[in-house]
């Protein structure tokens, strides 16, 4: 089947740009790559068709291509409407991979694209978010019920998913990539520390040092987010729900309150709480002049744009990903990338070092739920440490650094309840 004849995007002349981007993270995935040459041997893939719906930059592009190489069918479609970069896409189709996504697609084309990907009858899937195994649920029951499985990349997917199992709507097994060491204390907190900031700079090109930013969300993402602006000079503001991460906040030395106190001290807002509404109009309407808001959750609820542009007299793109809006008292509060995910609309994304580390472990475990359909239920699995710890090791082995081993009598002190 011809992949360029099905596919769907914006312009073909644009794969040679796209080609140089997947080249360059290709040299700075070790462990990806290592997997690529085992199953280029392999095949483990061989007769399956693979859907994916992610966010189709440079990295996701090199697993899409490791998939192909493991024998697989590739299609996929985009996770999020601003996260597809045009000429990786082309260069995917010129490999032979069918892509349905377009930069800036509205929302009728993103449901529309999703859609098209399940219509090539996939074996199994692997989602960021879980819109495509809600859209199973919904509106193809009967083609869910005959899915192998699939993966799951995010936070926010796999609440959605556990929520599925709860109500016993999950139609099939799904690993939780996102709950594995290996993704979600690097990824998670390397990667969204540092590509958050990534996209807030290259957007906004202000300092952050000296400035106040309040992290909504204390997960690990926003661990990682504060680390980061502390890093830059920035005084650091946490607000959380949860008393214990408020306490860890406490202890690594930030400041704790609630967003209602915060929103009158804040420069800097980032919401990374996988929540709806956690800045709203109350917010909003005592915010300081020129106060910037940023998203890193995956879906564009966190802020209420509803209700900025309910408080907005006017609002006008001021530069790339950054929207102002005017208040009535003659305030401006500016708005990145949309209210989406600002480190993929407003930049590339997390770095090709941490997504060596996820994409290995989406791999691994898209092989495990395949290999083991017949003796799983439709649950969300966690993934088995001997993945997660096979990934460590490989990361381990491609930088030159050797760890201890415990000795067999170690080995035997563990085992026993008598330390003497």
């Amino acid at each position: 089947m011809n992949a360029s004849r099905l596919s769907i995007i914006k312009d073909r002349s644009l794969a040679p740009d796209g080609f140089k981007k997947l080249e360059w993270v290709s040299n700075n995935m070790p462990v990806l790559n290592k997997l690529r040459a085992e199953f280029a041997e392999k095949k483990p893939l061989a007769g399956k068709t693979i859907a994916c719906c992610l966010h189709l930059e440079a990295k996701t592009g090199y697993l899409l291509q490791t998939l192909q190489v493991a024998g697989a069918r590739v299609i996929a479609c985009a996770s999020n409407p601003l996260s597809t970069q045009d000429d990786v896409v082309a260069a995917l189709v010129e490999s032979g991979i069918t892509v349905f996504a377009v930069h800036g697609e509205n929302p009728e084309e993103y449901q529309r694209y999703l859609e098209m990907t399940l219509d090539t009858r996939p074996d199994a899937i692997i989602d960021d978010g879980a819109d495509m195994v809600t859209t199973l649920i919904k509106q193809r029951p009967e083609q869910a019920r005959n899915l192998i499985g699939g993966c799951e990349e995010t936070t926010t997917g796999i609440i959605r998913l556990k929520s599925m199992e709860k109500d016993q709507a999950l139609p099939f097994p799904v690993m939780a990539v996102n709950d594995a060491n290996m993704k979600y204390l690097f990824d998670n907190r390397y990667g969204t520390g540092q590509s958050v900031w990534d996209g807030i700079n290259r957007s906004t090109n202000l300092v952050v040092a000296g400035k106040n930013v309040v992290v909504a969300g204390y997960g690990w993402c926003g661990k990682g987010v504060s680390m980061r602006a502390l890093g830059m000079g920035a005084r650091i503001i946490i607000t959380e729900i949860d008393p214990i991460k408020a306490n860890e906040a406490i202890m690594d030395g930030f400041e704790v309150m609630p967003m209602s106190t915060a929103a009158t001290l804040g420069d800097i807002f980032i919401t990374v709480t996988g929540n709806i509404n956690v800045i709203r109009k109350e917010h909003m309407a005592i915010m300081k002049d020129k106060a910037i808001m940023a998203n890193a959750g995956h879906f564009d609820v966190e802020i209420n744009k509803n209700d900025l542009a309910a408080l907005a007299v006017s609002r006008r793109i001021v530069r790339n990903n950054i929207e102002e809006f005017r208040l009535a008292d003659d305030r401006r509060l500016y708005l990145l990338a949309e209210g989406r995910l600002v480190n993929l609309a407003a930049g590339d994304g997390h770095p090709a070092e941490v997504m060596d580390l996820s994409f290995s472990l989406q791999a691994l475990s898209l092989l495990y739920v395949i290999e083991n359909r017949s003796r799983l239920e439709n649950k969300v699995y966690n993934v088995p440490e001997r993945i997660d710890q096979r990934v460590a090791r490989l990361r381990l082995e491609a930088e030159g650094i050797r760890i201890d081993e415990l000795s067999s009598e170690q080995e035997k002190y563990l085992a026993s309840w008598d330390p003497y």
